[in-house]
């Protein structure tokens, strides 16, 4: 006879007999709910290994976990469901990342993933504005107490370890152009243009005419600012477009950060565009956040909470696309740690200026918030994601033979001085 009071702790042993099948590196102790605990993986040798102690304040809690650990890890720590004792919490998110077991390869298993996988990029244009609008529209007071100075939402580029955040956004900046190829007074087009920092830079840089398009009205109206109080509002221009509505033609089109949000069945549409808007002679540069281990399926907490649509695609299912619309692939590029970098330092500034978010969102989005930069973090450093920047062209003498002209071109990105 099973009496009411055991249900409970049979549910939580669903979850220890799920940690001890799985966690294999480094160690996870969980205490509670009640006075239990239990304690998972290979004893650490020393104080460096990892070890993290949890505590689980109610059984469901467990049972939830148990169930679906991409979506309820991070809804406890929301809640304060799950609270770290001993330990970090990026601590806990690697032990999950570097013991997370592989995707299943057979049959039912590629099946389940290709129709997640479709249901979850149903990225129209009306729910496309609907996604940026969920994410890009919060307060002025969360962004800007993580992000640089320039408003730089995407990954930097560390070309010396000791940069300063604003430093490698700025070498990131200055990367772009040297790819771009930009001269003076081109007709330039930035797609997803943030807050507008890259398209004053490369108004700046170029010369020329320069237009941002956003979905977020939030950021056009910083953009728009910035252009006028800056003086370049004669050469940057904001829009809130569509891609997909664009017309005319442009020498340079550059893309940031955006493409995680286009959605594996538009990637034709998109690349068609991109075709279609490019001169004769134009590049374009396509800078993205990417996976190495082939397409796969966005997390349930982030779809949730973080990036509603959004996707984060392989270089298998992007490549296809490029070359159905006729583009020249000129030069890809993989920056593996430098988001990692980028995301700690972000971290670092969030835990700073908390107390000011907190008096605008709360506690829970606080936690939320935390969660989401340093599980973004732990992927980059352990489950396999990367950015990669695309060059296209549709000519094949659009560049130059070899890649030294990005050196010579970006010799200032290199020469970005450390802090004293």
């Amino acid at each position: 006879m099973t009496t009411t009071g055991d249900r409970p702790r049979r549910k939580v042993s669903w979850l220890h007999r799920r940690l001890a099948r799985q966690i294999k590196i480094g160690r996870i102790t969980v205490l509670g709910p009640g006075a239990g605990c239990a304690s998972f993986g290979a004893p650490p040798a020393d104080a460096l290994e990892l070890h993290v102690t949890v505590r689980l304040h109610h059984w469901w809690t467990a049972c939830k976990i148990a169930l679906w650990p991409d979506l309820c890890v991070g809804e406890a720590y929301m809640d304060g469901h799950l609270t770290i004792e001993q330990g970090r919490l990026e601590d806990l998110l690697e032990i999950g990342l570097r013991n997370s077991p592989a995707p299943r390869r057979g049959i039912l298993g590629r099946c389940y993933r290709a129709l997640l996988h479709r249901l979850q990029q149903a990225n129209s244009g009306e729910a496309a504005r609907r996604n940026v609008v969920a994410h890009y529209d919060l307060s002025d007071v969360l962004y800007f107490n993580f992000l640089d100075e320039d408003r730089q939402y995407s990954c930097a580029y560390f070309a010396n370890p000791a940069m300063t955040l604003e430093q490698a956004q700025e070498a990131k900046k200055r990367l772009i152009a040297a790819k771009l190829l930009l001269q003076p007074g081109q007709k330039v087009l930035d797609i997803g243009c943030g807050w507008g920092g890259l398209a004053l830079t490369l108004a700046r840089i170029g010369h020329g005419q320069v237009t941002g398009i956003t979905l977020s009205a939030e950021q056009l109206a910083v953009a728009r600012r910035r252009a006028e109080s800056e003086e370049l509002d004669h050469r940057a221009s904001f829009v809130l477009q569509d891609y997909r509505q664009l017309r005319g033609t442009y020498d340079r089109i550059v893309s940031v950060g955006m493409f995680e949000h286009v959605g594996t069945p538009y990637y034709q549409a998109f690349f068609n565009q991109i075709a279609s808007l490019l001169a004769r002679d134009g590049v374009a540069l396509i800078h993205s956040i990417g996976r190495m281990d082939g397409p796969g399926v966005t997390s349930a907490w982030i779809r949730k909470y973080i990036f509603p649509g959004g996707y984060v695609p392989a270089l298998s299912e992007v490549l296809p696309a490029i070359e159905r619309a006729g583009l020249w692939v000129t030069d890809i590029e993989v920056l593996r740690l430098h988001y990692a970098e980028t995301l700690r330092h972000w971290r670092t500034r969030f835990l700073e200026n908390m107390n000011s978010v907190r008096a605008k969102y709360g506690e829970r989005f606080c936690r939320m918030w935390l969660f989401y930069l340093t599980a973004s973090e732990m992927s980059f450093r352990h489950g396999g994601l990367m950015v990669f920047q695309i060059q296209l062209a549709k000519s094949i003498e659009a560049v130059p033979l070899t890649r030294d002209y990005i050196t010579a071109r970006g010799e200032d990105v290199l020469a970005v001085s450390p802090p004293d």
